[in-house]
């Protein structure tokens, strides 16, 4: 039986984290990482900052939003694992997103308190903006599933599924390969717009370029070479699983890639304005999404996906074969 109002705030909850997820992008592209200096949780040693800097207001902001996802996450756990029985996937899809989302904390935490933010243009802020993009997805993902079992979904099984479970785990891995290659490259957009790396914005690539400079060139490729699989993708999904949810979200993640890849050529055109950035990064998650849930309904229980569960023996009609004779 559908709980609707946890289902209603399981979805609420995703698109909170869509805007926390967007509200962290802008403070990195507006330098404003250190804006509580390297303390954390407090900003600047204060739990509330006294004549705070824009920068300041930034920050802060971003650390309370991302509070209150932590608190909603943590709500949607509790109330799992006090609504639905020992054993129900949502006790166990809740738990797996709470993980996702301490993990995001601490990855955040370690950004401040390492000072990889701001103008730092070290390789391990490049690295750790890419695996934070990386968690940021597997946590969006988790959130996600849980949206979807709440609302009816049919739980997944993995059997028999092989070649399936091997098409989609690949695409979910470029995906990923795209997010963290454009987090990197969005944090060296930011640093050559800020002076903290030389030459500017419209500094041509090459092969004495700093490393964050030349993933402006690399990233698109791989945007590329990803897109050219998810048409792929698409029509062996369709073909393995003639569905009409199947249909609906593949038809969605094509539409949708074909957008990033216009989204991502403005972006360059356009010097990669704050604006555009923001932009960039909620399709890029969107695209994300609707992967997390065409694979979902690709690997769904087959009974589930045909319409109902079988019917129990004892509550299955009689067998007709019993009828008297003559009739």
């Amino acid at each position: 039986m559908i709980n609707r109002r946890f289902a209603m705030f399981a979805w609420v909850n995703v698109a909170y984290n869509l805007f926390v997820i967007l509200g962290g992008a802008f403070v990195r592209a507006t330098g404003s990482g250190a804006g509580c200096g390297d303390h954390w949780p407090l900003c600047d040693g204060q739990v509330i900052p006294r004549d705070p800097s824009v920068e300041m207001m930034i920050e802060f902001g971003h650390r309370l939003t991302s509070g209150l996802a932590l608190i909603g996450t943590l709500i949607m756990l509790i109330w799992a694992w006090r609504t639905f029985a020992p054993g129900h996937i949502l006790r166990r899809s809740t738990s797996v997103a709470m993980a996702f989302m301490i993990i995001e904390a601490l990855l955040g935490a370690a950004l401040v308190i390492l000072q990889l933010v701001a103008m730092d243009t070290s390789l391990n802020r490049a690295l750790m903006m890419a695996l934070h993009l990386v968690n940021t997805f597997l946590l969006l993902g988790a959130l996600t599933m849980n949206a979807w079992w709440a609302s009816g979904g049919a739980p997944i099984s993995l059997q028999g599924r092989g070649r399936l479970l091997w098409l989609l785990g690949v695409g979910m891995v470029g995906v990923c390969l795209v997010g963290a290659s454009g987090a990197v490259t969005a944090l060296g957009d930011t640093l050559l717009h800020h002076g903290a790396l030389p030459g500017g914005i419209a500094q041509p690539i090459t092969r004495d370029a700093h490393p964050l400079v030349q993933m402006r060139l690399f990233h698109p490729i791989i945007g590329l070479l990803v897109g050219v699989y998810t048409l792929y993708l698409g029509s062996m999904v369709t073909r393995l699983c003639p569905s009409a949810p199947a249909r609906r979200f593949t038809i969605g993640l094509v539409a949708l890639f074909f957008v990033q890849i216009i989204l991502g050529g403005l972006t360059v055109a356009l010097r990669a304005p704050i604006w555009l950035q923001l932009l960039h990064l909620f399709m890029a998650d969107l695209v994300w999404i609707c992967l997390v849930l065409l694979s979902a309904v690709a690997l769904a229980k087959t009974e589930e996906r045909h319409g109902h569960a079988a019917i129990p023996q004892s509550r299955q009609a009689p067998d007709t074969r019993l009828r008297s004779p003559g009739l």
